[in-house]
C-alpha cells in the first residue's frame, strides 16, 4: 500500500491527569473521506488540534506525506497542504466573505488579483458567490459554515479536516452541505470528518473510526460501525445493548 496522506502513530495528548487522547493510531489515504465519531469528551477535537498544529502531543508520531510534522506550527502545516475548519466558526465578521476567503488564497496567491480570482472560483464552488460582498457578521449559520469551507478550500489543500461542520444546521441544510461535500470529493478531495449525526456519517463517509474517552474503540465502513456493540454501548451505555441499541443505527447521536 502507498504511503498515507496523514497519519497518527500511537498518539497521546495528557492535561495534567486528564488522558485527552490516548494511544490512538489512524491513516488516511488520498481521495479518502473519513469520518471521526465519538461520544461527547471522547478526545475528537483534540486529535484534530495534534494533527494541525494547535497542541503538540504528548507522546507518539504525526505524518503528513510521509513527513513528520510534530513540531511545525499550523501555518507550516498548511502550506504543506492542510486546510481545516473550526467547530465553532470564526469568521472575520468586519470583513466581506471574498476577503475572508481571499485571506486563505494569499497561502499559495500573493498577487492580489490572483488571491481574488481564487477566492472568487472558490465562492462559486460552496454557492456562496451571490454572498461575496455581504459582511461575514451579516451571514446565517449555514452561510457561515460554507465560508469555513471555503476558507479551507482556498488553501488548496491536499487533505481538509473538518470539525462538526453541520452543527446547527436544520435538515434541509444538512442534505445540502452533504451534497456540497460529495461533490468536492467527486472532484478529489481528502476529507476527515468530526461529525455526531450518523445519519449524515452513512451517508458520506466510507470509513469509520470511533474513540471513546481518548481512545481507538473501532473502525470500519459505516454500517459495520453502527452495528458494533461496543459503539453502542459508548454512545448509549450498558442499559442500550439489545433493540435500543438497534434504534440507535437509525437515529442522531
Amino acid at each position: 500500500m502507498s504511503t498515507a496522506l496523514l497519519s497518527v502513530d500511537n498518539v497521546s495528548k495528557h492535561f495534567l491527569g486528564l488522558r485527552a487522547v490516548d494511544g490512538v493510531s489512524l491513516s488516511v489515504q488520498q481521495g479518502e473521506i473519513v469520518s471521526i465519531i465519538g461520544p461527547n469528551g471522547a478526545g475528537k477535537t483534540t486529535l484534530f488540534n495534534l494533527l494541525t498544529g494547535q497542541l503538540s502531543p504528548t507522546a507518539g508520531e504525526v505524518f503528513f506525506k510521509g513527513q513528520r510534522i510534530n513540531q511545525l506550527p499550523p501555518h507550516d502545516r498548511a502550506r504543506l497542504g492542510m486546510g481545516r475548519t473550526f467547530q465553532i466558526s470564526k469568521p472575520l465578521i468586519a470583513l466581506t466573505a471574498l476577503e475572508n476567503v481571499m485571506i486563505g488564497a494569499f497561502m499559495r496567491h500573493h498577487d492580489m488579483q490572483e488571491a481574488c480570482d481564487r477566492a472568487i472560483d472558490v465562492l462559486e464552488r460552496v454557492g456562496l458567490m451571490y454572498l461575496a460582498r455581504r459582511r461575514a457578521g451579516d451571514l446565517t449559520l449555514s452561510e457561515r459554515r460554507r465560508l469555513e469551507v471555503a476558507r479551507a478550500l482556498a488553501l488548496e489543500p491536499e487533505i481538509v479536516l473538518l470539525d462538526e461542520v453541520m452543527a446547527g444546521l436544520n435538515q434541509s441544510e444538512v442534505g445540502q452541505a452533504i451534497d456540497l461535500l460529495k461533490g468536492l470529493h467527486a472532484e478529489g478531495h481528502t476529507f476527515l470528518i468530526i461529525e455526531h449525526n450518523l445519519k449524515v456519517v452513512r451517508a458520506f463517509s466510507e470509513r469509520v473510526v470511533v474513540l471513546d474517552r481518548g481512545r481507538w474503540i473501532g473502525e470500519g465502513s459505516a454500517e459495520e460501525i453502527l452495528t458494533s456493540p461496543d459503539v453502542i454501548k459508548a454512545y448509549l451505555g450498558e442499559g442500550h445493548m439489545g433493540s435500543q441499541g438497534k434504534q440507535a443505527q437509525g437515529e442522531a447521536v
